[in-house]
C-alpha cells in the first residue's frame, strides 16, 4: 500500500509540474539560412532549426509529418498531456507556455479531420460509419414522418378542408425552412461547435474566474480552455469509432467521457471536486436556457416568416 500511495503522490506531483525545457546546447551551429552564428537549438535571427541540413527522405518525411501536426513533438506531448493532466497542461499553455504546446484550434481541426477519415473506413472493420449510422438516423426519421403523415391524414379527415390546406401548406414551409436550417448547420457542424464552445465559456468563466489557482481567469483563457477540453473529448470519443461501436454503445461511451470534463476544469481552477462539479453544472443549466433562448427566436423568426411573408 505505501508504494501506491508513493507512486500515486509521484505521479500527482508529476502533473503539477510544468514542463522542463531541455538545456541550451553547447554546440556552435551556422545557420544555413541567414549565415548566424549561434548555441541552440533555433537560430535567433531567423528561427530555422539548428537540425534542418542537407535534403534527405527523412526530413522529408518529418515534413510531411510536420504539415498535419503529428511529426511536431508538442502534438505528442499535447496529446498526452490531454490525457493525463489536462487541466495542468492548458494553465501551462494560457499561462504563457506556448511554444511548448501544440495550438488548440490547429488540433481541434486536425482531430475532426481524423475523426472523419476513421469514419470513413480506417477503422477495425473498413467500413463507413457515417454512412451506416446516417442510414440508422435516416431509417428512424422516415418512421417518424410516416406517423406525421397519417396523423395528419387523420386529422384532414375531421377538419375543414380548406383550413386543412392552409395549415398543410404552413407545415410543409416549416418542415422545408427546418430540413434546410438543418443541413446547414451539418455542413458547418466544426463552426457550430466552436460557437457553442464561445457561449458556453461565458457562464463557465462568470463561476470560475476566481479560481484559487488562477484568481484572474480572461474569458479568452476559458474559451482556449473549452477547445483544448473539446479536444480532449474528441481523442477520447476516436475509441468507439476505431473500435465500430454501435450507435447505442456509441452514445453511452460518449455520454461517460463527457463526465471527464469535470478533471480539466476541477486542475486549471483549483477548486475542488464538489465546488467543480456544481459550477459546471449550474454553466451548463446557464447555456441550456441561452440554447433555449436562441431557439425560441429562430422559431419565432420561422412563425413570422411564413405567416407574412
Amino acid at each position: 500500500m505505501n508504494k501506491i500511495a508513493e507512486k500515486r503522490k509521484a505521479f500527482s506531483e508529476w502533473q503539477q509540474r510544468p514542463y522542463q525545457v531541455a538545456e541550451k546546447s553547447p554546440e556552435l551551429h551556422s545557420c544555413l539560412t541567414c549565415g548566424e552564428e549561434y548555441q541552440g537549438n533555433c537560430c535567433p535571427r531567423c528561427g530555422q532549426s539548428a537540425r534542418i541540413g542537407r535534403y534527405s527522405f527523412k526530413n522529408a518525411l518529418l515534413l510531411f509529418l510536420d504539415v498535419w501536426g503529428v511529426g511536431n513533438r508538442g502534438m505528442f506531448r499535447t496529446l498526452r498531456d490531454l490525457i493525463l493532466r489536462p487541466g495542468y497542461m492548458i494553465r501551462d499553455y494560457i499561462s504563457g507556455m506556448q511554444m511548448a504546446y501544440f495550438p488548440p484550434f490547429k488540433m481541434y481541426f486536425l482531430l475532426l479531420a481524423l475523426s472523419l477519415v476513421i469514419d470513413s473506413g480506417l477503422n477495425i472493420q473498413g467500413i463507413n460509419r457515417e454512412k451506416e449510422n446516417h442510414s440508422e438516423v435516416l431509417e428512424i426519421t422516415n418512421q417518424i414522418v410516416i406517423e406525421k403523415k397519417q396523423t395528419e391524414e387523420t386529422n384532414q379527415k375531421k377538419s375543414d378542408p380548406n383550413k386543412e390546406k392552409m395549415r398543410l401548406q404552413a407545415h410543409q414551409d416549416v418542415d422545408r425552412i427546418l430540413d434546410n436550417s438543418w443541413d446547414w448547420l451539418s455542413q458547418h457542424s466544426s463552426f457550430i461547435i466552436l460557437g457553442g464552445l464561445l457561449l458556453f465559456s461565458l457562464p463557465l468563466w462568470l463561476l470560475i474566474r476566481r479560481g484559487p489557482a488562477i484568481p484572474d481567469l480572461r474569458l479568452s483563457e476559458c474559451f482556449v480552455t473549452m477547445v483544448y477540453i473539446s479536444n480532449m473529448l474528441i481523442l477520447y470519443n476516436i475509441i468507439p469509432s476505431l473500435l465500430c461501436f454501435s450507435l447505442k454503445a456509441e452514445a453511452v461511451y460518449n455520454l461517460l467521457t463527457f463526465l471527464l470534463l469535470f478533471i480539466p476544469v476541477k486542475q486549471l481552477s483549483g477548486y475542488s471536486y464538489a465546488s467543480t462539479v456544481w459550477r459546471v453544472l449550474v454553466a451548463f443549466i446557464l447555456f441550456g436556457f441561452m440554447i433555449a433562448v436562441l431557439f425560441g427566436a429562430f422559431i419565432l423568426a420561422i412563425f413570422i416568416h411564413v405567416k407574412y411573408f
